[in-house]
């Protein structure tokens, strides 16, 4: 039988071995959004960097590119699997985190922090964070996940 353990560590609590950070908002693509000054920061979640394993390659558009909730915008090779990066938030792309192309392990490394991947400059940001999980529901969706496993 499989147990799911959970502790809460400052802002983040851990459901079995995969951390859910608070103040972010997730999409069941494995993507999370912060909010910050209007903007979207986006990355992977901690879940999916573990499911990946060890990240070798990052692709990201370049900043002025519009991406759209629910479509491709790049891809992330790992020795497991090469994965689309799927756009939680709908606008334009105003900064990419060229540190993760140089250093694509930061993913594996800080999902939540260094490893962020892009900002976006939202079209309809507050539309659009209605149909992600927040901290509740992405924890309970975790546990879900991990059951199905």
């Amino acid at each position: 039988m499989l147990r799911i353990l959970e502790a809460e560590v400052e802002n983040v609590v851990k459901v079995d071995n995969y951390e859910v950070m608070e103040d972010l908002y997730y999409s069941e693509d494995y993507m999370w959004v912060r909010v910050e000054d209007g903007k979207a920061k986006i990355g992977i979640t901690d879940y999916a960097q573990k499911q990946l394993k060890e990240i070798v390659f990052v692709e990201i558009p370049s900043e002025g590119t519009a991406v759209k909730v629910g479509d491709p915008f790049g891809t992330v090779e790992s020795v497991k699997a090469v994965s689309d990066l799927v756009a939680p938030i709908s606008g334009t792309i105003e900064q990419v985190n060229g540190e993760v192309g140089n250093r694509p392990e930061l993913l594996n490394e800080d999902p939540y922090g260094e490893g962020w991947l892009i900002i976006v400059s939202p079209t309809d940001l507050e539309k659009e964070l209605k149909k992600l999980m927040d901290f509740d529901k992405a924890v309970e969706w975790h546990r879900k996940i991990i059951l199905e496993s």
